[in-house]
Order: C-alpha cells, then structure tokens, then sequence
C-alpha cells in the first residue's frame, strides 16, 4: 500500500471530520430513519427511502476516510529548508509570458485545494516545482498548452492545525 504525504494539519483535519461523521452524521441519520419508519408503509416511504441513502453515503465516506488516514503519511514541516521547492513550500511563480504572478503551497492529494492556492505534488505544475530553486523557469504542459513559469520565491509556509 503506497503511502501518501499530508501535513499534520491536513491529517488532522481528516481526523476531524471523521469524528463528526461517526458522533454527530451517522447518529442523526439513525434517528431520521426510525422516524421514517414511523411514518408506515416504507414501499411508498420517500422520507425512509432518503435515509437509507444517506446511511449508504455516510458509510461510504467513512470508509474512504479510515482508507485516507490509514494510507497517510504525515510530514513534519518544522524541518522545512527555502532552498528547494519540496512538499509543504510556498512557491510563488511568474508567468513569463504575461507576468502574472502567483504562490501555491506544495501540499499531498488529499488536501490539494485550489480555491486556497494548495496544489497537489502530483499535480502537473507541482512535479514541475519539485526540487527546483528560486530563478529557475519551468515548463508545464497543461490543456490550455504549454506554460512556462520563473521561480521568484520559496518560502516556508506556517501550518494551521
């Protein structure tokens, strides 16, 4: 089984969030099928019929986070150097066409999120990044074509647990 990196914050969010799942979600979804059942003839029960897929998503999503903690392997930040672009860095890229710019903070599959500007070392631009220093250019091929990008800044990132 290949283990697969996250920070301590990322590993502690997952824990988190099964813990909602298995004393507050799975719960509450028992209580509303009992009250579903009360209802009478669960053939034509919609109420009943909803909660059972629920219990069905609620069990799954479980599962898949005891998968994902399981399979985890949590890297420490504290040790983290400016010198490369390694897991858990902020790197901040230039465009070299358009010059825009942009940091992205080198993170594991599991807590990869664009909208926070957390992009996955698995990702295209994130095997670019890795291993790279500040003034190196790289190339990304991506759907739109290839982009080239320069390394302006590593910098390491504070984590949020």
């Amino acid at each position: 089984m290949e283990k697969i990196p996250i920070t301590r914050a990322g590993f502690a969010r997952l824990k988190r969030e099964l813990e909602v799942l298995r004393t507050v979600s799975i719960p509450q979804n028992i209580k509303d099928i009992e009250i579903a059942r009360g209802h009478g003839d669960l053939s034509e029960n919609a109420e009943y019929s909803a909660a059972k897929e629920r219990q069905s998503y609620l069990h799954g999503k479980m599962q898949e986070l005891e998968n994902n903690l399981a399979m985890s392997n949590v890297i420490d930040l504290k040790s983290l150097t400016c010198e490369k672009a390694v897991f858990g860095s902020a790197v901040t890229i230039e465009d070299i066409h358009t010059g825009k710019r942009i940091t992205y903070q080198l993170v594991g599959p599991l807590e990869s999120d664009l909208e926070r500007n957390r992009i996955s070392v698995t990702s295209p631009i994130g095997r670019a990044l890795i291993g790279k220093c500040d003034g190196d250019e790289i190339s990304v091929n991506t759907p739109g074509g290839i982009r080239e990008f320069e390394i302006v800044e590593i910098t390491v990132q504070e984590e949020e647990i």
